[in-house]
């Protein structure tokens, strides 16, 4: 078995049952394409092996947004990588925990190695884009919200609140995600998701105003 099968087979022990769209084996798998693809574009050297084990295991202890436990996700899901890789013999799982800690948005943590940094870009592009959009509605409605506010789309008149309203949250937080980015090749993917997105914006403001 390869360790990228022995990973998902990881991830589907852990998250048997577990129905969170937004946070699936496609999700790893995008990520770790992420991390390829930014990986590819930069002449660095780097920890291949650190990079995917992080990327595959960086949500294995998956909390509700709406949860207060959700800012330890990181740590625990970091203590759960050392644990997975030490029985394992693997090298590189402090550098492993280190990533994973590091992707974490609302932990803020430090990411101080290259693989940390290409982890949390990876990760934070599938907040970006036609996936994002796709991904930021799914959890909205999982958490209750509504789609957006009929009156005033764009909140030109009101505070916006993206608990209440699916379509806030990109001004609350998701465009500003990509003035985040660690790395020159994600910087560059996230510019063309923000134009997508900005367009989306557009059209669903035009259609949603009643």
């Amino acid at each position: 078995m390869t360790l990228q099968a022995e990973l998902e087979a990881e991830v589907s022990r852990v998250w048997e049952g577990q129905t969170d769209g937004a946070h699936d084996i496609w999700h790893l798998r995008r990520v770790w394409t992420n991390c390829t693809r930014i990986a590819d574009a930069l002449d660095a050297t780097l920890d291949r092996q650190v990079l995917m084990i992080a990327a595959y295991l960086h949500d294995i202890v998956n909390v509700p947004k709406d949860d207060p436990r959700r800012k330890g996700a990181a740590d625990l899901s970091a203590q759960h990588a050392v644990s997975w890789m030490t029985k394992r013999d693997l090298p590189g799982a402090q550098a492993v925990a280190h990533a994973i800690r590091g992707h974490s948005y609302s932990a803020n943590a430090p990411c101080e190695t290259l693989e940390a940094q290409i982890l949390q870009d990876a990760d934070r592009l599938e907040a970006l884009g036609a996936i994002g959009i796709a991904r930021c509605f799914n959890v909205a409605g999982q958490m209750g919200a509504g789609l957006v506010h009929g009156h005033d789309p764009l909140a030109t008149t009101r505070d916006l609140d993206d608990r209440a309203y699916a379509l806030d949250h990109f001004e609350v937080k998701l465009f500003g995600i990509a003035k985040t980015l660690n790395t020159a090749p994600a910087q560059k993917m996230a510019a063309q998701r923000v134009d997508v997105m900005r367009a989306f914006v557009a059209q669903l403001a035009d259609e949603a105003a009643v």
